[in-house]
């Protein structure tokens, strides 16, 4: 099936003109520059008993495009049982299977760290609960040398005392 673009309401209002002034549906996609499929699914689509009117054609349009959204699957009750597994200190991977596995739903773990993210900027703890740093970052030593391995106050072996030689 090959993608196609909704008219705009400027479109419409083009469409509008090209209808009164009685070109044929090929003419008015020409002038439009898209597929004539389009102008007969807008004109089929969007017409009302007056013929076609840009604004109303529009707002139907509108209303089909958002009716055909799907529902979200974070419902109240999702959210619930998410932040309840959440503050039991479960990973968020660990969320994710077990919303699978007992009610079938499948949340990806990024969705719900987009959910803990989202809780922490409105000012939540559910990033308290993560088990990794807290939810806290690693900050990079910028400039600074690397320090594992090293002895503090290392006293050269040239430097040493004399009575280690016996």
């Amino acid at each position: 099936m090959r993608h196609y673009n909704q008219l705009t309401l400027k479109q419409r209002y083009h469409l509008y003109v090209l209808c009164k002034m009685g070109k044929t549906q090929k003419a008015m996609a020409k002038e439009l520059e898209v597929s004539p499929s389009t102008i007969s699914r807008e004109l089929r689509r969007n017409g009302g008993k007056k013929g076609y009117r840009p604004k109303q054609a529009h707002i139907k349009a509108m209303s089909r495009r958002k009716k055909a959204r799907r529902p979200s699957k974070w419902t109240a009750l999702v959210i619930y049982f998410v932040e309840k597994m959440l503050r039991e200190d479960l990973s968020p991977e660990q969320v994710s299977g077990r919303l699978y596995k007992c009610c079938r739903l499948r949340l990806s773990p990024e969705s719900i760290y987009q959910h803990i993210w989202k809780d922490k900027k409105n000012g939540g703890t559910l990033h308290l609960h993560l088990r990794i740093n807290n939810g806290k970052k690693k900050r990079k030593r910028r400039g600074k040398r690397d320090s594992r391995g090293h002895t503090k106050n290392r006293v050269s072996i040239d430097k040493r005392p004399y009575i280690v030689e016996k």
